[in-house]
């Protein structure tokens, strides 16, 4: 059989060639196991972790394939599209829309990957943002990961193992992605999206490794604007004033942002709610339908506003990373470091800042924004820890 087209939804895997060999292995152990062989190699869960933008989800959505595939993943069958399309019967998709996700859902979600496939090979569940589980959500699930029903198949994905209770990573095989290299990103940016190399190079460079946010920052003007106004912040704090006017401002771009996001999102979901409930409909009934719908629309709006404040939470943490990276750049220059600097566009302002300030100084800067994500991680208000860090940055 051809391996190119027997591995063909590994393909998008960026920069993870020893990840997508390894998951091949199982596909392949997999089958044996369906043949009745001893299938080593394959298990019943697995623990998909990797920084921001590794593409921990996009790997595990490509070893289900894989899984249902009757030719190992090869990209082009009924299976594999319906898996990579979210629509496959036999795979169920878990992407927390708030900040945890709790025990009932859990509960709910165990009692699902129970049941025997119907039409592929195995069940599998896709539990993207595993580490928003809370405690006693974790707990619950562990009892599935423990005792996993015949073919059933677990998929976890988390920024890092600790994230998991320490029961359930045991029980899981890992699977550890890394950043992908700048040049594999801009040759995926170059061939897949027609972005102009120099464009690609320059997203590529800025995104440290996140695959999705080099696309958003090759394709959205207005993406690359608001990073650029992050990142000329630390140079204008030359007072009290100045810092605050920074902080309110990152505020409003963050808001701004998450509201652009959501907003056309949060608008489609009460329409299609209203019009399940006969809305715009006329005959008999559909008037006590209609009055029935507003409890419905009340539980809607409160998933709403709970996914707004997730969706805020990342927004806010994108822009401080944006500064992270500034100051990283700094401190390499100010060591003599001979890497690629993230934000080479602001050359100018980097050189400044490295001048003016020692290494330690910009380390202390670099903590001072990670206690600014940790404080608004704890339900600080952003804008109250964005001035405390603002006021850290100026002081040096």
């Amino acid at each position: 059989m051809d391996e190119r087209r027997e591995a063909g939804v590994f393909d998008d895997l960026v920069g993870q060639d020893a990840v997508a060999e390894r998951l091949r292995a199982a596909t392949r152990a997999a089958a044996d196991l369906l043949a009745g062989g001893p299938g080593e190699g394959m298990t019943h869960a697995w623990l998909f972790t990797g920084p921001p933008g590794s593409g921990r989800a996009e790997a595990a959505r490509a070893f289900a394939a894989a899984l249902q595939c009757p030719r190992g993943g090869c990209g082009s069958c009924e299976p594999c599209h319906q898996v990579l399309a979210g629509t496959h019967a036999d795979v169920l998709y878990v992407r927390p829309s708030g900040l945890s996700f709790g025990v009932d859902k859990t509960r709910e979600l165990v009692l699902q990957s129970a049941s025997r496939p119907t039409q592929g090979r195995f069940r599998v569940v896709l539990f993207e943002d595993a580490d928003r589980a809370t405690e006693a959500a974790s707990n619950a699930l562990l009892k599935a990961v423990e005792e996993p029903s015949p073919r059933t198949v677990w998929l976890l994905c988390t920024p890092t193992a600790e994230d998991m209770l320490v029961t359930i990573r045991s029980r899981c095989r890992q699977v550890s992605l890394v950043a992908p290299p700048t040049r594999a990103v801009v040759d995926l940016l170059v061939s897949r999206e027609g972005i102009d190399p120099a464009q690609a190079e320059e997203a590529a460079r800025a995104a440290g490794g996140h695959v999705a946010r080099a696309r958003q920052l090759a394709t959205d003007p207005e993406a690359r604007k608001r990073r650029s106004e992050v990142l000329g912040m630390p140079a204008r704090l030359d007072g009290t004033g100045a810092c605050v006017d920074a902080a309110a401002r990152l505020y409003e771009l963050a808001e701004a942002e998450a509201k652009a996001t959501t907003a056309e999102l949060d608008e489609r979901e009460r329409a299609d709610l209203k019009a399940a409930f006969g809305e715009g409909s006329t005959g008999k009934g559909v008037a006590k339908a209609v009055r029935g719908a507003s409890g419905a629309l009340k539980d809607l709006e409160e998933q709403q506003k709970r996914r707004a404040t997730r969706i805020k939470r990342d927004t806010y943490d994108l822009a401080l990373m944006d500064l992270v990276a500034f100051y990283r750049d700094v401190l390499t220059l100010q060591l003599g470091a001979r890497v690629e600097l993230s934000a080479s566009s602001h050359e100018g302002d980097l050189n400044r800042v490295a001048r003016a300030s020692t290494p330690e100084a910009s380390l202390r800067r670099i903590d001072a924004i990670m206690l600014c994500r940790e404080r608004i991680a704890a339900n600080v208000h952003p804008q109250i820890a964005m001035e405390a860090m603002t006021a850290a940055l100026y002081q040096g």
